[in-house]
């Protein structure tokens, strides 16, 4: 395990996100989904191309809040860029779980 300062933590920018839109990505090499989301008014509304088609469908994310780095370089995924990390876990079957805050939170809110 890489240990890290508490100021290399503070680096990375963790923000809440509501899904406003979500496709299947059939152009993606592993099953994924492209993501639409809003970060509030400060960052906008923000791509992501994410693996969680085992646990989710494109019906069920809308509306639904995540948690997401903002502020890694944009990232060409086949035709896609994915312009945030949207973050979750997995389960010992490599399902992978959204992380969300567990009461609704603004979008945008930062991480501490």
């Amino acid at each position: 395990m890489t240990t890290v300062t508490y100021d290399d933590f503070l680096k990375i920018d963790i923000r809440t996100g509501r899904v406003l839109r979500a496709e299947p990505f059939p152009e993606a090499r592993k099953p994924a989904f492209k993501l639409w989301i809003d970060f509030g008014p400060e960052i906008g509304e923000r791509k992501s191309s994410a693996q969680i088609t085992a646990l989710y469908t494109p019906e069920g994310l809308i509306g639904q809040q995540v948690m997401a780095v903002v502020n890694f370089p944009p990232r060409q995924i086949g035709p896609f860029i994915s312009e945030v990390l949207v973050l979750g876990v997995s389960d010992a079957e490599g399902r992978i779980t959204l992380l969300a805050p567990d009461h609704d939170a603004p979008p945008g809110a930062r991480m501490h």
